[in-house]
């Protein structure tokens, strides 16, 4: 099952600034997070204009039919923080559920969630 991390191009971090930075801090997240998960099995990537945690940029959502759903945030636009977000996600496409131990996560997303969803319900 495909696992997809949605990232938000929009972000900015409070010391943005459009005359020295003509792209957003989330346009250069998504950027490292796409040529870090290119060729990740079980791993697709999406960009989205506001995942609306502005308080938490950058932020990132993995998600996947049937499995909890996380929204990390405050990242940098680094290598580092790109390959984490893919080694996790790639980490949550492999679990029946979505759910990753601690003791697997990679250190460069520890301390970056804000908020862990449910699966929605098959059917009403």
């Amino acid at each position: 099952m495909t696992t997809w991390i949605t990232v938000c191009d929009t972000c900015k971090h409070d010391d943005w600034n459009a005359e020295t930075q003509p792209q957003t801090d989330g346009e250069l997240l998504a950027e490292a997070v796409e040529k870090a998960a290119n060729g990740a099995d079980g791993v697709k990537t999406r960009r989205v204009s506001c995942l609306m945690g502005c308080s938490h940029s950058c932020n990132i959502a993995i998600q996947a039919p049937g499995k909890l759903a996380y929204t990390l945030g405050k990242f940098d636009s680094s290598e580092d923080a790109a390959m984490g977000i893919v080694e996790y996600a790639s980490k949550h496409a492999a679990s029946d559920t979505g759910q990753v131990p601690f003791r697997e996560w990679p250190k460069a997303i520890k301390g970056h969630f804000i908020t862990r969803h449910p699966p929605l319900p098959d059917s009403e």
